[in-house]
């Protein structure tokens, strides 16, 4: 049966835009409760100012990206669960539509403050065509005698150029475009597995942050003090430890409502931090970790009432206050004035504008900065001007 030309074309768009090809099953999430989260902000584009939306496109061939691969100018490996998931068979039928002519649907990168390129949307096709360069992929296509069972180096002269003179289009997403804007962008265009903005950060701000995050939520002590309850393959542990940092070494003065530019810019921020400043961010996080621990048990960082057996489930403004305001006591301290501590915080949790503050659309700033200050004044209360 001859099958139109522009059918093959839409049939291939389909197959290789990445819409439909996450052959993964996707972690569930519907176990993990958190409360104490603002809601999510979608984007309004009105909200960009037009001339800030710098997204160019450019034309290269496969055999330039492979070698700027090569070069470690393309960030195929964003540390996210995002893992090499196409089989052969449909591996061999990107190629044969390659050595069709078939053009391919466009490409997505974001441009990083260094110059590399995050890959948003094309991963599976670049690393597609990496592995049949590199001699991984043999190709599985049995209708196709002339090329079933045979690698890149297999093929005639004429069709290993057809392979690398291969022209991919990217649209190419500008470093100077604003925190959130690029991660509204890098949610609407990627066709895969659907990202959380927190694995978003962790792709476009790779390096001594991501690092250090991805080293915190290991630590028996993170996992003991928030009871495992945070989700890893959404990186909601990472991103509660993001919360830490950037409410730890930027001011409140520099939170202006929006979660999602005051994560980034502190993840940006780490990644110029000197390694004994990062050190030092460690021992000050775990020290905090294991003096709420201490003091509240299973229920650290979890509303709950005097006497309260059952573990209520974490808040994640609760954790912004308390994760930062016990890093600055030593832990001797923070013991001995455990139950002056407990007995503060019971009574502070049956105040209804502290309990909105950390419920009822948290993340607005002046909730936010309501909750700091009524911590922090408990903490001077009881443990005195913190000494660290």
């Amino acid at each position: 049966m001859n099958v139109p030309c522009f059918q093959i074309a839409e049939d291939c768009y389909k197959y290789f835009s990445g819409k439909d090809y996450m052959m993964a099953e996707q972690p569930d999430n519907t176990t993990e409760e958190i409360e104490g989260l603002g809601e999510k902000e979608d984007a309004a584009w009105k909200d960009y100012p037009i001339d800030t939306l710098l997204i160019r496109n450019e034309s290269r061939t496969v055999f330039d990206v492979l070698r700027r691969i090569k070069q470690n100018n393309y960030i195929m490996d964003p540390e996210f669960q995002r893992d090499f998931i196409w089989p052969e068979d449909k591996q061999s039928r990107l190629i044969e539509s390659v050595l069709m002519r078939i053009p391919l649907p466009v490409f997505y990168l974001a441009e990083d403050d260094q110059g590399r390129m995050v890959v948003v949307d094309g991963l599976q096709r670049l690393s597609t065509f990496k592995r049949f360069a590199d001699g991984e992929l043999c190709l599985s296509l049995p209708e196709q005698d002339k090329l079933n069972k045979k690698r890149f180096a297999d093929l005639a002269p004429k069709l290993q150029n057809r392979v690398e003179d291969c022209n991919l289009i990217f649209y190419i997403i500008d470093a100077k475009v604003p925190d959130r804007a690029r991660l509204d962008i890098f949610e609407h265009v990627n066709g895969g597995i659907p990202l959380t903005r927190q694995q978003m950060r962790n792709s476009l701000y790779m390096g001594a942050a991501t690092r250090f995050l991805k080293d915190e939520v290991c630590t028996d002590i993170f996992l003991k003090a928030t009871g495992n309850s945070l989700n890893k393959d959404t990186m909601r542990d990472r991103e509660f430890v993001n919360r830490f940092c950037a409410f730890q070494l930027l001011s409140l003065d520099e939170y202006k409502g929006n979660m999602d530019d005051f994560l980034a810019q502190v993840l940006k921020k780490m990644n110029s931090l000197r390694p004994e400043d990062i050190s030092r961010l460690s021992e000050e996080f775990r020290r905090s970790l294991i003096s709420n621990h201490k003091v509240f048990g299973i229920h650290a960082f979890r509303k709950h009432s005097k006497g309260q057996e059952k573990r209520g489930v974490l808040n994640a403004s609760l954790w912004d206050v308390m994760s930062t305001g016990l890093s600055r006591y030593p832990e001797e301290l923070v013991n001995a004035h455990a139950e002056d501590l407990k007995s503060k915080f019971y009574t502070l949790i049956e105040d209804d504008e502290f309990v909105t503050s950390i419920t009822r659309g948290p993340s607005d700033a002046r909730k936010v900065r309501h909750r700091f200050h009524v911590i922090s004044a408990i903490f001077k209360e009881v443990l005195g001007a913190h000494t660290t």
